[in-house]
């Protein structure tokens, strides 16, 4: 039986056209600035994004770090919403490398505004720590894949500008963002000072992100990368699959939200299930069990049973993400095997 794997859309794999151009990549030691497959992905993102210059690192996690190196010193604060993947999923490398601490904030749908924003940022006391950096993320994962209104974004940088403060965007789906949003990339970032995107999510990319913004912030990251031990040699077998990812893959990306949407709606009819499908607006869906006398984690175990695979994103929560390898049919075997789950009775020792 075929695994319907909704964990992540990290899980693709590399298409048929990525294979052939990794494959074919013209190569170069890329520490020296000599491989010319990155120099054109680097030049490419650039120019999407309407920005100087762009570097290619091996992850999502590193291309955050570098911009939160590139715009603190140590002891200042990062401000991020409190369920931001900067704040919970990188190993608290902004303070175990970084030497800076977050100060976070709930946000409804994980959007920030400048009203939640401003309480945060630290008077100019030489005993506190200082406020240096904003951090926002587009789309936000763990609120189930929600999108910034691009007006709410600029604001927040437009008003943290004003207050001295810079402006990175996690910006790992922003291609979903941009598609929901009907605009480009370029159009809904322009104001943050930088930008990280990854290409091995929804691009369906196998290895690498790539980070955004000045020329001079761009080689000062380049640096910090060396440091974080990023330096590559012949990556241009990765970066081939990355230019594909980056000129192919947004154009189905109306694919997977489609999909995502049949998905909740599928979900919210099923008894005991909590979800509001409206609230589903790209290709992350985030539902509630608590009502099924299970936790997320054995509704999760149970599904694997059946060969369908998601997370549990805290007791009684189930994430599941739709992507390039996951087609209609896929989703109807999920939603059948999560009926099938819960019309069966709860294990005695879930009872609750």
């Amino acid at each position: 039986m075929t695994i319907v794997d909704l964990r992540s859309d990290t899980v693709t794999r590399p298409t048929s056209a990525m294979r052939a151009a990794m494959a074919a990549a013209e190569v170069g030691d890329d520490v020296y600035g000599e491989d010319p497959t990155v120099n054109r992905l680097q030049a490419r993102a650039a120019e999407i994004f309407q920005r100087e210059a762009a570097l290619f690192v091996p992850t999502g996690c590193m291309g955050n770090l570098l911009a939160i190196m590139g715009w603190t010193q140590r002891s200042n604060e990062v401000i991020c919403e409190q369920r931001a993947h900067v704040n919970l999923y990188e190993l608290a490398s902004m303070s175990a490398v970084a030497g800076v601490m977050p100060r976070t904030v709930p946000a409804p749908s994980g959007i920030l505004t400048w009203e939640l924003i401003e309480p945060l940022i630290r008077e100019t006391i030489y005993y506190d720590s200082q406020t240096a950096l904003v951090t926002l993320e587009n789309t936000h994962n763990m609120h189930g894949g929600t999108v910034y209104p691009t007006a709410v974004a600029e604001d927040v940088c437009e008003r943290a500008h004003a207050a001295g403060l810079r402006v990175h965007l996690d910006g790992a789906r922003i291609f979903n963002a941009a598609v929901a949003l009907g605009k480009s990339v370029a159009d809904i970032t322009r104001k943050f000072d930088s930008v990280m995107f990854c290409l091995s999510k929804g691009l369906g990319a196998p290895v690498g992100s790539l980070l955004v913004g000045s020329h001079d912030f761009i080689k000062q990251a380049h640096i910090r990368r060396k440091m974080l031990g990023g330096g590559m040699r012949q990556v241009g077998v990765l970066a081939a699959a990355g230019l594909i990812a980056l000129e192919e893959s947004p154009k189905h990306l109306v694919l997977d939200h489609e999909n995502a949407q049949h998905l909740a709606q599928g979900l919210a009819a099923i008894k005991g299930i909590a979800l509001d499908p409206a609230r589903v607006v790209t290709n992350i869906v985030i539902f509630e069990v608590r009502t099924t006398g299970r936790t997320a984690p054995e509704i999760c175990e149970q599904l694997a049973a059946k060969k369908v695979l998601c997370s549990a994103t805290d007791q009684y929560s189930v994430r599941m993400v739709t992507h390039c390898d996951m087609d209609r049919a896929g989703i109807d075997v999920a939603l059948a095997a999560m009926a099938q789950v819960l019309a069966e009775k709860a294990p005695a020792a879930a009872a609750r």
